[in-house]
């Protein structure tokens, strides 16, 4: 889909009346046209199979596509940066061809803290030791060494070849702990360690502890301090988009739907065909689909891009038993809350002046005590919204003017903790709560937030849920947490005969990654060890 395309958002529409679908001869049909989908979809087309993919919102592309809540602000609502995107899909797509580009985060991590200091640590690696040897001279060595062990990991599990253990069905434990040559820190890291045990290990500054707490809780309902948090920053750091270089992350020119936008044109040009606005309420082992309008769409495969607790709900009395245990058993209940927001100016920081500055470059943290992170886990898991959250904060037209009109700006807010549920009262009845608990915590360091707030949206778990279809309002589609990951997750092929998952339910688990829908293509088309 070419950049001029873009104001379609992803609407695609029907290729054919359905009654004309369901005449056709399929090879495989897949359930939801989300980027993993879709991926799956080229791959199995470009193999030479009739694919049909069918997607019940009116736009494809799941979590990562694009919206317009308001006028000239298009909005990527849930993915908002893209670092984990395997390369071997943006080769095999050809996604630059078709018009993927992208712009490392130049500005790293920046990160204003209550006592009047702040830290931006710099994507360049020389210029982030001489800010950081002005603030805590003592943690040079062992940022260095955090994130050594890091990419360590990253070079034993992630190579640049064949051997990616992406590229595979998942490694057991004694397979990960072969390659890590039995290294005690780097098992420890990946399996054992919390968040807390992790920064606390390497870095003597508390503020510097501070700074990376939340990256090990992206996206998880886990205290930082729980057992096998450190993992989940390994996850978000291993990719090696930014020239192999592992931890990197960036903003998609047009904003993040592009990269589903343009993996439907790499399917439909290879052979596929993408329906969107119809609804599959039943799959059928073997035969099929089922339609809301009772339509009967057949195929021998059925390859489900949806979360597998809506998947064992499509499967109905087909599915098995055991299988569906095992899917009831992952935790799927999300903490987090997502802020996007129109702004008439960038945010103005107390502690660095100004609404074009150096720092809009970065991603950019509002952090917790450690006092708070405990306060606020606990407060949310009993069902209450807390006193303070952490914030993540995307900053695209800073590097992207074209989403927003001319001279205005977009704010993405990736927050937590809040209740799924409410003890008392429901989501409708906290929504704009959460929302201003979201703002005031910003607001803290931030001089105009919230009065340069022109719009905004606030979509809590049951939000995007209702919005995506994601159970739980689980972006990831269950827990990444160690015990769920690796050879934990939920494999390609299903007991069901002729169903499979493409989804982040699936090794390697919950981002914009697309080998999931790779890697179940392959499984299908008997090529995946």
């Amino acid at each position: 889909m070419s950049p001029s395309a873009v104001p379609l958002l992803g609407r695609v529409g029907l290729p054919m009346p359905v009654a004309q679908l369901g005449r056709q001869r399929w090879d495989a049909i897949i359930v939801g046209g989300g980027h993993n989908g879709l991926t799956c979809a080229f791959y199995l087309a470009r193999a030479g199979k009739r694919v049909l993919v069918l997607e019940a919102r009116e736009r494809i592309g799941g979590a990562c596509t694009l919206e317009e809540p308001w006028p000239g602000y298009r909005v990527s609502p849930c993915a908002y940066v893209v670092g984990l995107l395997h390369p071997r899909v943006i080769e095999e797509l050809e996604l630059p061809r078709r018009g993927y580009t992208w712009t490392p985060a130049m500005g790293g991590y920046f990160v204003p803290f209550e006592d009047g200091s702040s830290i931006q640590l710099w994507d360049d690696e020389a210029r982030a030791d001489a800010e950081l040897r002005r603030f805590s001279p003592r943690d040079v060595k062992g940022r260095h060494d955090m994130h050594g062990l890091m990419g360590k990991i990253v070079k034993a599990l992630r190579p640049l070849d064949d051997t990616d253990t992406w590229l595979h069905r998942a490694p057991t434990r004694a397979a990960i702990e072969r390659r890590l040559g039995g290294d005690r820190d780097a098992i420890g890291l990946l399996y054992d360690w919390s968040m807390a045990e992790l920064i606390e290990r390497f870095l003597v500054d508390e503020r510097m502890q501070l700074a990376y707490m939340g990256q090990g809780v992206v996206g998880s309902a886990a205290s930082p301090f729980d057992r096998g948090t450190a993992s989940i920053y390994y996850h978000h750091f291993c990719g090696r988009l930014d020239q192999g270089k592992p931890g990197g992350w960036g903003y998609v020119t047009g904003g993040m739907g592009m990269v589903s936008f343009l993996m439907h044109d790499a399917a439909v040009e290879a052979g596929a065909t993408v329906a969107a606005g119809v609804l599959v309420t039943r799959i059928i082992p073997g035969e099929g689909v089922e339609l809301a309008g009772g339509e009967r769409i057949a195929a021998p495969v059925i390859i489900s891009n949806a979360d597998p607790v809506v998947t064992a709900r499509l499967l109905g009395g087909d599915v098995d038993p055991g299988w569906k245990r095992r899917v009831e058993a992952i935790p799927m209940k999300s903490a987090t809350i997502k802020v996007n927001a129109a702004l008439r100016e960038l945010p103005d920081f107390r502690v660095r002046p100004g609404t074009r500055q150096p720092h809009h470059l970065a991603t950019i943290n509002t952090p917790l005590s450690k006092a708070e992170w405990k306060a606020g886990h606990a407060a949310a898991m009993a069902g209450r919204l807390p006193d303070r959250v952490w914030t993540e904060i995307y900053l695209q037209t800073a590097y992207d003017p074209s989403v927003a009109p001319e001279g205005k700006h977009l704010m993405s807010v990736f927050s937590q903790y809040v209740p799924h549920t409410f003890t008392a009262g429901s989501w409708d009845d906290h929504r704009e709560a959460a929302g201003d608990l979201v703002l005031r915590s910003i607001g803290r360091f931030v001089s105009n937030i919230p009065e340069a707030v022109i719009a905004r949206e606030v979509l809590g778990p049951p939000d995007v849920e209702a919005r995506l279809g994601l159970t739980g309002g689980h972006i990831f589609q269950g827990e990444c947490l160690p015990e769920y990951m690796w050879e934990h997750r939920l494999t390609y092929r299903t007991p069901m005969p002729g169903v499979y998952l493409c989804g982040a339910c699936t090794h390697p688990g919950g981002s914009v990654i697309g080998i999931n829908g790779r890697n179940a293509a392959y499984e299908i088309l008997g090529l995946l060890d």
